[in-house]
């Protein structure tokens, strides 16, 4: 039964961990097709965005074929720093991944 899991980010500069406002986040499918848009606030946080996933008894049986997670990729953007790009995250039912 499918569910879900959710992705939470946190924008912060460096090792200063000074929040970062106004980071442009896109989460995109694995094929690239766009699945939510965020700006981080004034905290550099977004609202957790909800991921549809493999119901958690897939990872309860390994041999039944079915992959227990969703793969997305996540690109947060910011005028003056540098791109950031993380590929292939995996996204558990009933799991925050951040």
């Amino acid at each position: 039964m499918p569910t879900s899991g959710y992705i939470q980010v946190n924008a912060y500069t460096s090792n200063a961990r000074i929040p970062l406002r106004d980071v442009a986040i896109t989460v995109t499918a694995s094929d690239g097709t766009a699945i939510a848009m965020r700006v981080t606030d004034r905290s550099g946080k977004i609202e957790p965005i909800m991921i549809p996933v493999p119901g958690i008894e897939a990872s309860q049986s390994p041999g039944s074929g079915i992959i227990p997670f969703t793969r997305v990729n996540l690109y947060a953007r910011l005028s003056g720093y540098v791109q950031i790009e993380n590929e292939d995250l995996q996204v558990f039912a009933d799991t925050v991944t951040d």
